[in-house]
């Protein structure tokens, strides 16, 4: 069974036993967190929501939370010497998926 859930402004389709990177979510790491923004369940029997899926849910596990690699922001207007440099770090979650309940 596999479900399409919405966190952090993005969708993601999951199953049991996936890891998934995801916007960052609160909590300590080996906790569990529970995703009601379930919009679609599939396996035998495809349910899609209108918007959402209200009787099903999705349980995780958070892995890490950490940041993603740095990116450079370089900002440059040829001839008129502006030159600005900056960079990112975005935090994340890493979750595993423990349940899918339609």
């Amino acid at each position: 069974m596999y479900a399409v859930i919405q966190t952090g402004g993005k969708q993601y389709r999951v199953a049991e036993g996936d890891t998934i990177r995801v916007e960052k979510v609160p909590g300590d790491v080996g906790a569990e967190v529970e995703f009601g923004e379930v919009l679609m369940v599939g396996g035998d029997q495809v349910v899609v929501g209108t918007p959402r899926v209200t009787s099903a849910k999705v349980t995780a596990k958070i892995v890490a939370q950490d940041k993603a690699k740095k990116i450079v922001v370089f900002k440059m207007k040829r001839r008129k010497g502006y030159r600005r440099k900056q960079g990112h770090r975005q935090p994340y979650t890493e979750l595993t998926i423990t349940n899918v309940t339609a």
